[in-house]
């Protein structure tokens, strides 16, 4: 149930109410918007009277919510959520690029693409620590150390950096990181989505599931939320079809269609929607082009050699000439 103030409200009949709220256990959320007031209902509103509400004179109107999805909903949230880490910002009109390798693999190697982006315009570094692979034969990532070259990355160039957490007993190793990647196959592991939205106030960069309806990622995206973390980007990083052209199907059109259903960021993934280097310079000038918040983009200083995803990795000189076109698109939509 969302109840929307009037303008100008006194505010002691708005803690008034929220003091109603919370005796009948609703937690009220509250959000100023630019042009009104809301107070989100967050619990079983079933017990309320909503003409009981209206009536109050503070009340302007109260509004059902039929959506299973409360605090990542548009309607309890009207102005679109601006996520910060660092300097670097996404939604509200900030449009924030991720660019680094699929995964660390020596300290070198991390803060020479660190360097190479941040020169191109990235406004972030990614780059995965913790790696979750199909085969267990696969390389796993270089765990705390990757973290560690992480920040000497970040210490290097000041980039803001981006790393999956897989597992919650690893949470303390993710002090410095600034933003928490859940990734696709997680996207649904509640227990993590809910211990991590209680632990920390920092960006969760929720990636969907390959075989996710939205729904189910709002919904995700609200277990990190009802446990206490408002600060969630969206990610589309596409999906499992019948076709095998690509490595995934990317669902570009979702990007308008959460428009409307949140406030929350959402950003696309083309390196693992598309899994060729060659693809990911239009399908990201695409969305930025269809409203997309940012982009999360593998970049690798050498590709052939990656031991991870090289075949889906940008080289920097790549990269920079993707950057270049996407702020020709946003320029001239603008």
């Amino acid at each position: 149930m969302i109840i929307v103030i009037k303008h100008g409200a006194d505010k002691a009949q708005v803690e008034n109410l929220k003091g109603l709220l919370k005796s009948k256990n609703i937690e009220p959320h509250v959000s100023q918007g630019s042009l009104q007031t809301v107070i989100g209902c967050v619990g079983d509103v079933a017990q309320i009277d909503p003409g009981l509400i209206e009536a109050l004179d503070v009340v302007e109107s109260v509004q059902r919510i039929q959506e299973p999805y409360k605090a990542a909903n548009r309607k309890f949230h009207p102005d679109d959520t601006v996520v910060c880490a660092g300097e670097a910002k996404i939604g509200g009109g900030h449009f924030g690029v991720i660019a680094g390798p699929c995964s660390v693999e020596s300290e070198a190697q991390i803060v020479e693409v660190a360097r190479a982006v941040k020169a191109a315009g990235a406004d972030m570094l990614r780059g995965g620590a913790f790696k979750p692979r199909t085969s267990p034969y696969s390389f796993q990532g270089l765990g705390k150390l990757g973290l560690d070259f992480l920040l000497t990355a970040k210490k290097e160039t000041g980039l803001p950096i981006v790393t999956e957490l897989m597992d919650f007993k690893d949470i303390e190793l993710f002090n410095d990181v600034d933003v928490i990647q859940i990734g696709a196959r997680n996207m649904q592991n509640f227990n993590l989505l809910k211990e991590v939205g209680a632990y920390t106030d920092k960006p969760i960069l929720l990636k969907r599931g390959m075989s996710a309806t939205l729904q189910e990622l709002l919904m995700s995206a609200e277990y990190v939320m009802a446990s206490g973390n408002p600060n969630v980007i969206l990610c589309e990083r596409g999906i499992r079809t019948f076709e095998t052209a690509m490595r995934n199907t990317l669902d570009l059109g979702v990007v308008p269609v959460l428009r409307r259903s949140t406030h929350l960021p959402i950003i696309v993934d083309p390196s693992h929607a598309t899994g060729y280097s060659y693809l990911v310079d239009p399908v990201s000038v695409a969305a930025a082009a269809i409203g997309a918040d940012g982009l999360i983009i593998e970049v690798h200083n050498d590709p052939q050699r990656a031991k991870c995803d090289g075949a889906q990795s940008q080289t920097p000189a790549m990269f920079a000439a993707t950057m270049a076109r996407i702020r020709k698109t946003r320029a001239a939509l603008s």
